[in-house]
Parts: structure tokens; C-alpha cells; sequence
């Protein structure tokens, strides 16, 4: 069976509250230097998401494992919406996970958005109150069972991008909440014009 692209969608932080997962040098990156943080759940296994897919414990296992030792390397970047390929283009780069950890089923992680061209446009996004998500990309193949479309173990992980509709239930991300006073929401009111003219004339 032949390998495809495979794109999962996920929520971080149930109902989009989010307990302080900060460092001490997190929150004073955030108050020095206006670094934006975002945390939750990034995937699931062994349960079916939003497109079908049901992902076994022991191959995402496999894989975080992997990746974990690529976010420990400072290598763990992703991209403002999926491309069409498997490849990470650093040109495209908004973002980069910080930490990756299991609870449960469920893998959580932290992201830092990035000053980047990309980055400063999800900023903004996120600071104009849009609600967005975060979605695993890979390849592998699939199979059909009477269960739903199981991941097969020829699945392999490339990256976590942000994107604006989910796969997996609930997987949208939140802003880290810090305990310190932070312009993240009092924008909502903006329009996605005014934002795009913002970032065109900048």
C-alpha cells in the first residue's frame, strides 16, 4: 500500500483554558521580549479524529519518541497552514515546539511562536481572538477495518503546524496564560482586513 500525506488536527487545552505550563525564564521571555507561548494537546492515540483515522499507542509512541529527541535538538519547527508536501520549509516557518510530552493517550505539547514573517501573522491571529488549531503532518499508509481507518506502522512523523480547522477533536490552541498582564484578547474587535494591512505595511 502506498504511502500518503497524512494531516491530523488537534486541540490544545480543553475548552481553551490552559493551566501555567511556563517556566520561570518562559514568563520572562514573555514580559523582556513579548514572546507568545502556546500550549495542549497536540494528538491522541488509539482513538478516531475528526477525518476517520485512528492512530495506534505503540506506533505514535514510536514516533513522539522520535521526535522528541528532534524537539531536544531545537529542530522541532512547523508551518502557518499544511502545505501540499512533506517537507518543512524553512521560508514558511511561524513556530517551534518547545517541549512534547505524554498524558495519558494524549500527547501534549509547547510551541513558541516565532518572530518570523509567518510567526508575526500568527501573532496576530492570535492576538485578533481567531481561534485556531494545531495539526500533526506525516506519510504512511492506512488500512480499512470495521473500527475505522487505522494508521499503519509505516507511519512517520514530520511536524506540528498550526492551522484553522482540526481533525481531532477539540485541538485547538490557547495562549499561554502567565499570571502577568498580556495584550493577547483586546484585539477581537480587529478585522482580518485590518490585520493583513497591518502585516502588508509593516
Amino acid at each position: 500500500m502506498s504511502k500518503q500525506l497524512l494531516t491530523e488536527y488537534h486541540a490544545l487545552c480543553p475548552d481553551g483554558i490552559c493551566q501555567d505550563l511556563l517556566t520561570e525564564a518562559e514568563k520572562q521571555d514573555i514580559v523582556d521580549n513579548g514572546a507568545l507561548y502556546l500550549t495542549g494537546r497536540i494528538q491522541t492515540s488509539d482513538k478516531k479524529n475528526g477525518n476517520g483515522r485512528k492512530y495506534p499507542d505503540p506506533i505514535l509512541k514510536r514516533e513522539i519518541q522520535r521526535y522528541m529527541q528532534v524537539v531536544k535538538d531545537n529542530r522541532a519547527t512547523g508551518e502557518l497552514d499544511h502545505p501540499e508536501d512533506s517537507v518543512v520549509n524553512l521560508k514558511n516557518v511561524s513556530h517551534i515546539v518547545t517541549e512534547i510530552w505524554w498524558n495519558g493517550n494524549d500527547v501534549m505539547g509547547k510551541v513558541k511562536v516565532l518572530d518570523t514573517p509567518s510567526g508575526r501573522i500568527l501573532k496576530d491571529l492570535v492576538n485578533a481572538g481567531v481561534k485556531l488549531g494545531i495539526s500533526s503532518r506525516g506519510i504512511g499508509s492506512v488500512r480499512e477495518d470495521s473500527g475505522g481507518t487505522i494508521v499503519e506502522d509505516d507511519f512517520q512523523l514530520i511536524c506540528f503546524d498550526i492551522v484553522s480547522e482540526p481533525s481531532t477533536f477539540d485541538a485547538y490552541m490557547a495562549p499561554e496564560k502567565s499570571g502577568m498582564p498580556r495584550r493577547m484578547r483586546e484585539n477581537s474587535r480587529d478585522s482580518m482586513a485590518d490585520i493583513f494591512k497591518k502585516i502588508l505595511n509593516s
